[in-house]
Parts: C-alpha cells; structure tokens; sequence
C-alpha cells in the first residue's frame, strides 16, 4: 500500500492556523511541507534555553534580536522554531514577518529528548539553506 502525503506551504500552513486547525498552543513546526509535532519543553530544556539566552543578550547587547523559541522561515516549505537565533537587527523586530536566511547569524537547537531528529532533520535543513552556524 502506498501511503500519500500532503505537502503544505508556509503560507497554506499560516492559513490554517488562522483558522484554528490546529489546538491551541500545541507546539509544531513546518518542515519540508510536512506539519511536525514537537515535544513539550521540559524543566532542563527550558532551563538550558534560558542560560543560553541570558549568554547571548550579554554578549550581543545591539548588535543582534536574539529570538527564543520562535520561527524562523526558510524558503516557502520550512518554518522551525530553533531554540535561539540571533538576527540581524531591525527596528520593528520582525513584526511584519518571520526571519529569513538574510537576517540569521547563528542557530542554536537545545536538544534534550530531540537530539536525533535535530541532528538528522534541523541541522541538514538549515545546512540546506545556507545557514553557516549552528
């Protein structure tokens, strides 16, 4: 048997959203077309998340928006939500769209159950599109 799947874009996928598909606040992501449930963020996720911002904030002051845990869109397919990427500054802080690749300095995944899927999926997809650090 041969199982079909649906490929959606970021666009069908903003659509529905909008709509309320989906339950709220359940965590997914869009990945190459395909909607991906991610895992709850636990206690040492949120905690590692946290060290590593608070770092970045110091380190970057200005010269970077460092985003915590939201999306980022890569080409018209993918919209991952890394744990922490710093952008190149803007004055309306991404307001009236998500980062792209032009606007990405660095990603950083903090994995804690997601090490494989971040590895084998995440980090080839931001290789995928030029994404030089992470």
């Amino acid at each position: 048997m041969q199982v079909l799947k649906r490929s959606f874009t970021v666009a069908q996928y903003h659509r529905m959203a909008a709509a309320e598909i989906f339950v709220p606040d359940e965590r997914l992501e869009l990945i190459r077309g395909e909607i991906v449930s991610m895992a709850a963020i636990g206690f040492r996720h949120a905690a590692c998340v946290d060290r590593a911002a608070q770092f970045c904030f110091r380190q970057v002051g200005d010269k970077a928006t460092v985003r915590v845990q939201n999306p980022i869109q890569l080409g018209d397919r993918s919209e991952p939500q890394p744990g922490i990427a710093l952008l190149r500054p803007r004055a309306d802080f991404y307001s009236t769209r998500h980062p792209g690749v032009e606007d990405i300095f660095l990603i950083i995944e903090v994995a804690d159950s997601s090490l494989e899927y971040d590895r084998q999926v995440k980090l080839p997809l931001y290789a995928q599109h030029g994404i030089a650090e992470a």
